[in-house]
């Protein structure tokens, strides 16, 4: 039986855009410690903004912690709900994890998970030092940011079903297509990024993670990429090609070079 600390994003106050979809409960993070650790990574499992898949949580949780980084997997809220919703307790889980005392704290999702982490990435906000909620004092800003075969962008190359979950009936707005659409919204004071795709990805084109890419370079960002010729949508950690499987190497060696 898995004991580990689920610790609610909002224990004692209101989450902002109320309303969870069914048999959701409150936002919250699971805990991954790691003795002495002083980074952490939070994690955002992928699932078209409606679920949120199993096989990108424990195990991407294990890849961190045995790389002496904590991890903090994020039960955050989906369809139905307010197009600002998921990042709202995105944006709340990095602060929780700040408060903890880490160092460093950086994001990761993939898939649908991915555009939620792209979002944290590029739409972050500096802390209230007026807030009530001591919480809310802290930046939301990550130290690095992981995306892997995200959703990057709602204007080019989109995936349909991630846009319409998280728009709803609103899927039309184009303010909101360019708000959700990270390639436009990186700016020279967005975290240093790692990016990862397959090639022959079938279901969000690998040219999400291009125009990513691209705009964290014109703005001078540090970044790296990695576009594997082989692999599949949603593989985690485990991949068809065996080439794909590097990302995770690749990416806690990259987290080492900046700290955590």
């Amino acid at each position: 039986m898995d004991e580990r600390r689920i610790i609610p994003l909002w224990p004692d106050a209101v989450a902002p855009y109320t309303g969870f979809s069914g048999g959701q409960a409150q936002p919250s993070v699971k805990e991954f410690a790691v003795d002495g650790a002083k980074s952490a990574m939070v994690i955002c499992p992928g699932g078209g903004y409606h679920v949120k898949v199993d096989h990108e949580k424990d195990n991407i949780a294990a890849i961190f912690t045995a790389a002496g980084i904590a991890s903090y997997i994020l039960d955050y809220r989906v369809r139905p709900c307010h197009p600002e919703t998921p990042l709202a307790d995105a944006l709340r889980a990095i602060r929780l994890v700040r408060s903890m005392g880490y160092e460093k704290v950086g994001i990761i999702g993939f898939s649908a998970g991915g555009h939620l982490c792209c979002s944290a990435a590029t739409l972050y906000t500096a802390g209230d030092p007026d807030a009530a909620d001591p919480l809310e004092r802290l930046s939301s800003r990550p130290d690095a940011f992981v995306s892997a075969y995200a959703v990057v962008s709602f204007t080019s190359f989109r995936h349909q079903g991630s846009l319409e979950n998280l728009l709803g009936d609103k899927r039309d707005d184009a303010a909101l297509l360019n708000r959700f659409s990270a390639e436009l919204n990186v700016t020279r004071d967005t975290p240093p990024g790692f990016i990862w795709h397959s090639r022959n990805d079938e279901i969000v084109p690998v040219e999400n993670s291009l125009l990513l890419a691209m705009a964290l370079s014109v703005k001078g960002v540090p970044y790296e990429l990695h576009i594997f010729p082989g692999g599949c949508h949603g593989a985690g950690v485990a991949s068809p090609d065996p080439r794909a499987e590097a990302w995770s190497g690749l990416c806690t060696a990259w987290l080492s070079g900046l700290g955590f």
